[in-house]
């Protein structure tokens, strides 16, 4: 029997890197997955490419910081799937980068409104009937910048700190009702997003250039990343929660003085 049991999971950012790898990898383990992003284009393929794999998907459009269109994308999900038994809220977005006293205003409270509340929009939707149920496991997408502070990026890092504090109070509220909530935190993982960084640069260069300084050599991928996010989902994790799992390549753990 597949992993996943043909359980409902949806993923929210899910139409390119980590949340697509993780959407794949879930379908491939017997999830029905249900995709929530931006761009009908990219979802309509990735949906028809997991199809193609013998996988069961549907997608949703929406932009999750927009609340309605997000509720409206979770209620399409339960009609096709029913109850979600799994969440991965992973759609964020980088802000830009600047100093603080430079950041705009309306520019902060978009990626709060984005990377934090529609986490906690998801959350609050889908936790009642997992809480029911007495089974369900959340898993969030948090950043190096959730245990990090980091300068120029004060609306990320803001909200990748409170991302973490987020789980792990809704973590500390479900556990008595079997319900596990975790956070993951990619490192320099190959994304769209991380390749954006230095549009002017060459995507080799930019990977050369960011792998320097993570311990492993080299940066990760977004199915490295999709691994752990289902092994969190999956009852193998059955006794994890409250937790912030790093997928980075020893950054976080280990401290390279320089040399010279």
């Amino acid at each position: 029997m597949s992993e996943f049991a043909d359980r409902h999971v949806l993923v929210t950012g899910a139409s390119s890197g980590i949340g697509l790898a993780t959407a794949r990898l879930l379908a491939r383990q017997g999830a029905r997955v249900y995709l929530i992003a931006r761009s009908e284009a990219k979802l309509a393929a990735a949906t028809e490419g997991i199809t193609r794999e013998g996988g069961t998907a549907a997608y949703g459009v929406a932009d999750v910081a927009d609340r309605s269109a997000l509720m409206g994308a979770i209620e399409k999900a339960e009609r096709a799937f029913g109850p979600a038994a799994g969440l991965f809220a992973n759609a964020g977005t980088g802000g830009r980068f600047a100093p603080l006293c430079a950041y705009e205003d309306e520019l902060f409270d978009t990626v709060l409104r984005t990377n934090l509340t529609s986490i906690y929009w998801a959350i609050k939707r889908v936790l009642p009937a997992m809480l029911e149920r007495r089974s369900g496991s959340i898993v969030v997408t948090g950043s190096l910048a959730s245990e990090r502070g980091m300068p120029h990026n004060v609306a990320y890092v803001a909200s990748k700190h409170a991302v973490l504090g987020l789980a792990r109070a809704a973590a500390a509220e479900a556990a008595p009702h079997n319900v596990r909530v975790n956070c993951v935190i990619p490192g320099l993982i190959e994304t769209p997003m991380l390749l954006q960084l230095d549009p002017s640069a060459p995507a080799q260069v930019i990977r050369e250039r960011l792998g320097a300084a993570v311990p492993l050599g080299h940066i990760g991928t977004a199915d490295e990343l999709a691994q752990l996010v289902c092994f969190l989902l999956s009852d193998r994790a059955s006794h994890i929660t409250a937790q912030a799992l790093a997928v980075d390549g020893g950054i976080l753990g280990t401290l390279i003085p320089r040399q010279g």
